[in-house]
């Protein structure tokens, strides 16, 4: 137990670095908040993956992720982190990235198999997101418009490659595959279905739908 409270104090600092680091990008070295953004989306993805190695208590992780949720509700009503807030568009992405980060370590606490329904889904949104978002506002092809939102479907298309792959290696290495027509057939349904729901929600939403929809996937795969 003690090693998982010295683990959680080192994760929480790590956030914290990392939310300083793009506060430094946006305020001193004048990077635009898209990016920053982004920055933070894929660095508390890639430092989220320690989860499942570092700590062993679900409570711990809920502790984490509330504490990180309250950080940013009170920056959002203070008009703090600007490297994260100061977007020109209504968004509760920053909110929803901790719910599901819990809510994914609950799945993978109950089933086991860390790749299938942690790594999988959190890795999802952590690099398949920023690159939809990235390809789409440097290639627009395609433009077309979910509420206030405004997506391409460069962005989309990226989103289902880049999520078809990320599957296809991860299914692979969790042994419950292998290479094949099966394994083909669920990572096309899931980079297909993951894609559909990213191109629907609005409002930064799809932090908590892409990992809805990819747990949806894998609990219906693993119960047949």
């Amino acid at each position: 137990m003690n090693e998982n409270i010295i683990n959680t104090g080192i994760l929480a600092g790590s956030f914290l670095v990392l939310f300083a680091l793009a506060e430094i990008m946006y305020h001193y070295m004048h990077i635009k908040v898209e990016l920053t953004r982004k920055t933070v989306h894929f660095g508390t993805g890639i430092l989220t993956l320690l989860f499942p190695v570092m700590l062993h208590n679900h409570w711990l992780v809920l502790f984490l992720c509330s504490s990180f949720a309250l950080i940013l509700i009170v920056s959002l009503k203070f008009n703090l982190l600007k490297s994260i807030n100061a977007i020109d568009r209504k968004s509760a992405g920053s909110i929803c990235y901790p719910v599901s980060v819990y809510l994914c370590y609950l799945v993978y606490e109950h089933y086991g198999y860390a790749y299938y329904f942690f790594y999988l889904p959190i890795l999802t949104l952590a690099i398949c997101d920023p690159i939809a978002a990235l390809c789409g506002k440097t290639w627009p092809l395609g433009k077309y418009k979910v509420g206030n939102d405004h997506k391409t479907l460069m962005g989309s298309s990226m989103f289902f490659l880049s999520s078809f792959i990320l599957s296809v290696f991860l299914v692979l290495y969790s042994g419950g595959f292998s290479f094949g027509i099966s394994l083909i057939l669920l990572c096309f349904i899931f980079a297909a279905l993951t894609t559909f729901v990213e191109a629907i929600s609005k409002n930064g939403y799809d932090n908590i739908s892409i990992p809805i929809m990819s747990l949806i996937i894998l609990i219906i795969e693993k119960s047949i």
